[in-house]
């Protein structure tokens, strides 16, 4: 990031409700590249590729961030998924400024984070 650059920057959810949304803790689990940008009927879909070691954590109709955009994950296979961008979303976020061959910064679902160390775990017994 660079001075002026649009930043992603959301309030923290108060525990103490109903959960509405994907559970992010603001963390860089590594970055991925946008290989695909399309307009849909006033939408976007985006596809990004990412690292393969990160695939157990992807899966359909899952979440992932990209650059701090909590997203739901489709067409997902080995190192690649796609995001589907309404316009509230490509209009109030640095979504708009991702284009084809941009890098950006991916956190992936902290339940797959638990569920994969536990195996790792188990498999180390």
């Amino acid at each position: 990031m660079r001075e002026g650059d649009l930043l992603n920057l959301e309030r923290c959810m108060i525990m103490n409700g109903r959960l509405d949304g994907h559970i992010v803790q603001g963390h860089v689990d590594g970055t991925a590249q946008c290989i695909s940008v399309s307009e849909k009927e006033g939408s976007w879909e985006y596809e990004f590729q990412f690292d393969e070691q990160f695939a157990p954590l992807v899966i359909e109709k899952g979440s992932a961030c990209v650059n701090g955009i909590s997203l739901t994950v489709f067409d997902v296979k080995r190192s690649s998924f796609k995001v589907a961008i309404i316009p509230y979303t490509y209009n109030h976020t640095n979504i708009k400024e991702v284009a084809a061959s941009s890098t950006v910064n991916i956190e992936f679902d902290v339940i797959g984070k638990y569920i994969m160390r536990k195996n790792e775990l188990n498999h180390q017994r």
